[in-house]
C-alpha cells in the first residue's frame, strides 16, 4: 500500500512544489511509482511546473464529485503522474478540503508514494494535507523567518497527534549570512534530511516544463534530491559522486 508523503512549509516560497517534483522524480528513478498531488488548491503550481496549467478534469472536479480520482491523473512525458489543480477561481468555490483525506485513501493503490504538495501556511487546506499524510516533511530556507515558519508548522502538526520525518533545507549557498544546518536543526529540534544548495539550473528546469533531476541530473541539487529520495526509500547503500561541500552539507 502506498505511502503519502506531505510536503509542506510554514512559509511560501521556500521551494515547496520544486521539492514534491523533484523528489518524485528521485523516487520515480529509483523505479518506485509516484503520483504528485497538488493540494494546493489557491494557489497550484504543479501544473505550471510541468507544462500542463490546464487540464479537462483537474483535483477540484474530484472534490467537487464531479470526477474519479483516476480521471485526473496525467502522466507526464518524464514517466511522472501529477493530479493538477485547477487555476481558475471558480473552482475554489464549494470546495471540501476535508475530502483530501478520502481521495488518498483511493490513491494508495495506484502507486507506492503519493507526494501531496501542500498549501504553504496553516490555513485550512493545508491543514488537510497535514491530516491527510502519513510522512510529514517540512521544507525551510536557512534564514531566520523560514525557519520561525518551520517551528511554527512543526507545533501544529505535533498538536495533530502527528510527528514530522524530517526537515528539507532548500536553497543553500553556504554563505556566512546564512543560518548554519546544526543552528537549524537546534532550533527545529528535527532530524535535517536534505541539503539542497541553490542551483540555478532550477530555473532552466522550469522553463523546460520537467523536473531538475531530469533535466540536470548531474546538477548539485538533483544529487542532494536523490540522495533525499534514498534516505525516504531506505536506501542507506546508495551514494552519490559528491564534491566536498555537498558532504558537509548531507
Amino acid at each position: 500500500m502506498a505511502t503519502i508523503i506531505t510536503v509542506t512549509s510554514g512559509k511560501g516560497g521556500v521551494g515547496k512544489t520544486t521539492t514534491s517534483i523533484n523528489l518524485g522524480a528521485a523516487l520515480n528513478s529509483f523505479g518506485k511509482e509516484v503520483i504528485i498531488l497538488d493540494a494546493n488548491l489557491t494557489t497550484p503550481n504543479v501544473g505550471l511546473h510541468l507544462g500542463a496549467p490546464v487540464v479537462p478534469v483537474s483535483l477540484n472536479h474530484v472534490l467537487s464529485g464531479r470526477a474519479r480520482v483516476g480521471e485526473a491523473i496525467y502522466e507526464h512525458e518524464s514517466g511522472m503522474k501529477i493530479i493538477p489543480s485547477s487555476l481558475s477561481i471558480k473552482e475554489l468555490k464549494r470546495l471540501n478540503h476535508g475530502k483530501l483525506k478520502d481521495v488518498g485513501k483511493k490513491l494508495r493503490k495506484m502507486a507506492d508514494y503519493i507526494i501531496y504538495d501542500s498549501a504553504a501556511g496553516l490555513g485550512e487546506e493545508a491543514l488537510a494535507s497535514l491530516e491527510s499524510g502519513d510522512e510529514l516533511l517540512i521544507v525551510t530556507n536557512p534564514e531566520i523567518p523560514a525557519v520561525t515558519d518551520a517551528l511554527k508548522t512543526a507545533k501544529v502538526i505535533e498538536q495533530l497527534g502527528k510527528e514530522v520525518k524530517g526537515v528539507i533545507v532548500t536553497r543553500v549557498r553556504g554563505l556566512k549570512t546564512e543560518m548554519p544546518i546544526q543552528n537549524v536543526r537546534d532550533m527545529l529540534e528535527l532530524p535535517i534530511i536534505g541539503v539542497i544548495p541553490e542551483d540555478k539550473n532550477v530555473q532552466a528546469a522550469l522553463i523546460s516544463k520537467d523536473a531538475l533531476v531530469y533535466t540536470h541530473p548531474k546538477s548539485k541539487a538533483s544529487r542532494a534530491y536523490r540522495l533525499l529520495a534514498a534516505r525516504i526509500i531506505g536506501n542507506t547503500s546508495y551514494k552519490e559522486d559528491l564534491s566536498l561541500w555537498d558532504r558537509v552539507f548531507n
